[in-house]
């Protein structure tokens, strides 16, 4: 399997990330003969059918699991020192999952102009994404009309911003509101139960417009309207909404969670709404992704709004 790269904002590094569950991804997404085999006989049944990440999720959810959390903190130098909670209150390896943060341990950014990541992990950004020829790898073309299977929200985000968001298992699985706004009832769309790893999606890019997902209408104070999407992946549990729609949020707040899994987060932005850090703007251009922290800045509301 080849190497996956990110760029890590706080050092300006180039990093190599240390993939959970290696051989599961190269036996069912990898180039050689026995992929080809998994990806004919075995990938459609773990992914269309729920019975695998189902029954894989309950397990996570067992006591028994409880035992995989601390050789998980040391192979992966997971910060204990921010958890809210003492690793003796996990009664399962999803408690642990799941867990919160102490406050303090992600800031957000001040200015109600500054929209920030609504969650940990590796990040790509595209001002207007009907001018983007690929996202993981040149010419991999999405299919946003898909993505929302709905057209009147196609016509508004079509020229939009875009900023995927992807979470890996080592990663803080909390996801909050990225600016100030009034969120609408989520809306859940069934599908199958893709890997949202790069080494799958820059082999079949439409995975993330065909993984069960959900999508959230915004209204937000500076940004115009925008669209919130959480994308599911092989071995998620679910995916946890703990908002209340209606109800007005700041920025930074919690949205939901996803339980055990890879996962990712999807934003759509009107266009000519946002104006992302430039730094951001220029590593995704070579296809790379930046590593962030849920609070950091994402970019800010452009000059004419």
């Amino acid at each position: 399997m080849s190497e996956i790269a990110y760029r890590d904002r706080a050092s300006g590094e180039l990093k190599k990330e240390k993939v959970y569950g290696k051989f599961f991804l190269e036996a069912l997404y990898g180039s050689g003969l026995l992929s080809r085999i998994f990806s004919l006989f075995i990938l459609p049944f773990i992914a269309h059918l729920p019975t695998f990440s189902n029954s894989y999720g309950r397990k996570q959810k067992s006591k028994k699991s409880r035992t995989k959390i601390i050789p998980f903190i040391r192979d992966f130098h997971v910060d204990v020192s921010e958890f809210a909670d003492p690793i003796e209150s996990y009664h399962s390896f999803n408690d642990f999952f799941v867990r919160k943060l102490k406050p303090e341990a992600r800031p957000i950014v001040s200015g109600e102009k500054v929209a920030v990541f609504p969650a940990d992990g590796r990040h790509l950004v595209f001002s207007d994404i009907s001018q983007v020829d690929g996202f993981y790898v040149k010419g991999s073309k999405f299919d946003l009309r898909r993505l929302l299977n709905d057209d009147a929200l196609f016509d508004l985000f079509r020229r939009g911003a875009m900023v995927i968001s992807r979470l890996c298992p080592t990663d803080y699985h909390r996801y909050h509101f990225p600016c100030a706004c009034i969120p609408q009832k989520a809306k859940l769309m069934n599908g199958p139960l893709f890997s949202v790893n790069p080494i799958a999606l820059k082999k079949h890019i439409a995975i993330l417009n065909e993984n069960k997902r959900v999508v959230t209408f915004l209204e937000t104070k500076h940004f115009g309207q925008a669209l919130y999407i959480e994308v599911g992946a092989t071995c998620v549990g679910s995916i946890q909404q703990t908002f209340t729609p209606g109800k007005s949020y700041e920025k930074g707040e919690e949205k939901g969670y996803f339980e055990f899994g890879g996962s990712c987060t999807i934003l759509l932005f009107q266009p000519n709404r946002i104006q992302f850090d430039q730094d951001l703007i220029d590593t995704s251009a070579q296809y790379i992704e930046t590593y962030a922290k849920m609070g950091t800045s994402l970019g800010s509301v452009t000059k004419k709004n």
